[in-house]
């Protein structure tokens, strides 16, 4: 198996865990406040890092670490999820898709800036149109009009694109375990604080599924899946494997019909086969054309001899 299969193997398991995040939040929320969940998730998520670093005793970050490692931090472990809270208090859920469908856009652009990829002009055209898919589904299932959530939208997709690009970039380097777990431990600080401020006044009526969906949102959302998605981005490509978050919300939508029994129509699954050939589509073209690359380097050859 080549390194670009490995990688998305590895970032279709890490959707498949982010996946999760979507019912495990909803059921966590029903007895937690959204902005506790938040930042308690990451705390949690944080001290298990900070554990497993000391515990394989693994190097302190290179100077010139750490500046990346705090837009990886301000990106996927304090911003986006952050932002996003602070938006759905304007927007709707539904709203929220036509904004995630967008990331993987965000997210290949980054790595073309941020990682010097090149994907060829057709991946531009399969990305566009999964994003598209995604963004329409989520206009047909009605939404709501806020310039602030849409602002807040925006910025969270934004700072989550960059850092998942910075934190690919980082983990062909340090490893993708690593890169989480020290964006986790430099954002502990703050997000130890809010915790403190955000304590609930009672925590009587907090049902075990609630403390369930903490736990999962904490172990896998904010740390495990991290670790294959950005082993995934740094074996498979930035701008390719990102495209696999298109599917994202069409498989938490599925783990919801299981786990909450919510309906799951037809158009649905309809736009999710559109965008699995999308996906398909943008894996085919997200690496650079050779083909060129070869010929001028041959003619160049021939020229020197």
């Amino acid at each position: 198996m080549d390194k670009a299969t490995e990688g998305w193997i590895s970032g279709f398991i890490g959707v498949l865990i982010f996946s999760g995040s979507l019912p495990a939040t909803r059921i966590a929320v029903a007895d937690l406040d959204p902005l506790f969940l938040t930042v308690v998730r990451a705390s949690i998520a944080g001290l298990l890092g900070a554990a497993l670093l000391l515990a394989l005793r693994q190097p302190r970050p290179a100077r010139r670490d750490l500046l990346p490692l705090t837009i990886v931090a301000l990106g996927v472990v304090v911003g986006f999820p952050l932002l996003t809270a602070l938006a759905l208090q304007h927007v709707t859920a539904a709203h929220s898709i036509v904004f995630i469908g967008l990331l993987p856009l965000a997210t290949a652009i980054f790595g073309v800036v941020r990682g010097n990829e090149r994907p060829r002009p057709a991946f531009w055209i399969f990305s566009g149109i999964g994003g598209c898919l995604v963004a329409g589904f989520a206009l047909v299932q009605g939404v709501s009009v806020s310039p602030v959530g849409d602002l807040l939208m925006v910025a969270a997709v934004l700072l989550c694109g960059l850092g998942y690009a910075e934190g690919a970039t980082l983990a062909r380097r340090l490893g993708g375990w690593q890169v989480i777990s020290w964006a986790l431990v430099l954002s502990l600080p703050f997000m130890v604080g809010l915790t403190l401020l955000t304590l609930p006044s009672s925590w009587t009526g907090i049902g075990l599924h609630a403390w369930l969906g903490l736990a999962y949102v904490s172990l896998f959302s904010m740390l495990i899946g991290f670790v294959f998605w950005y082993r995934g981005l740094a074996l498979g490509g930035i701008a390719g494997v990102g495209q696999l978050q298109l599917l994202q919300p069409f498989f938490g939508l599925a783990l919801s019909s299981v786990l909450l029994n919510e309906a799951v129509g037809w158009p649905m699954i309809a736009v999710t086969l559109g965008v699995i050939l999308c996906v398909a589509g943008a894996k085919q073209f997200a690496r650079p054309d050779r083909t060129g690359v070869t010929i001028l380097s041959k003619i160049g050859a021939g020229i020197r001899s």
